[in-house]
């Protein structure tokens, strides 16, 4: 029997390997493998077959409301009235919002998503009899397995 397990990058890892030693599996059963991290950026705008699910004009759109609003209404009292101020306030509070937008997306959640890409996740195979495989199940949930998966 094979139990799959993930874990995060911790030294729980250890203490699990060693507590399934102690309890009487081989080291030579017990296989680790850590995950890459990603090496190329993440792409900013969506494509017609991928979508991250961030969309990059709600502040836009938000601001273009607003900025519209105001500009239509301080507009009765300007030269061109208040359609074409209305227009440009919404035009105006578009290009701000998705300049925000673009901002917050590659500056400063860039330094998020490197940080999380430091800590990749490791996965342990435990070779071991049907008669051990809930202890070892047990053992590694102890030690905060993300999951762990039985193949017989």
């Amino acid at each position: 029997m094979q139990l799959f397990s993930t874990f995060e990058h911790s030294s729980f890892i250890e203490l699990a390997i060693a507590t399934l030693e102690k309890k009487g599996i081989p080291q030579g059963s017990i296989f680790i493998v850590p995950l890459d991290n990603r090496l190329e950026e993440r792409k900013v705008f969506d494509t017609l077959h991928r979508s991250d699910g961030t969309s990059l004009i709600d502040i836009g759109a938000a601001l273009a409301t607003a900025f519209s609003v105001i500009g239509a209404s301080i507009g009765f009292r300007l030269a061109w009235g208040p359609i074409y101020w209305g227009l440009i306030g919404a035009a105006g509070g578009f290009i701000l919002g998705l300049a925000i937008r673009l901002f917050t997306e590659t500056v400063l959640k860039k330094k998020k998503r490197l940080l999380k890409g430091l800590h990749s996740e490791i996965i342990v195979i435990v070779d071991c009899e049907e008669a051990q495989g809930e202890m070892v199940e047990n053992i590694l949930f102890q030690h905060f397995a993300l999951g762990v998966a039985k193949i017989k």
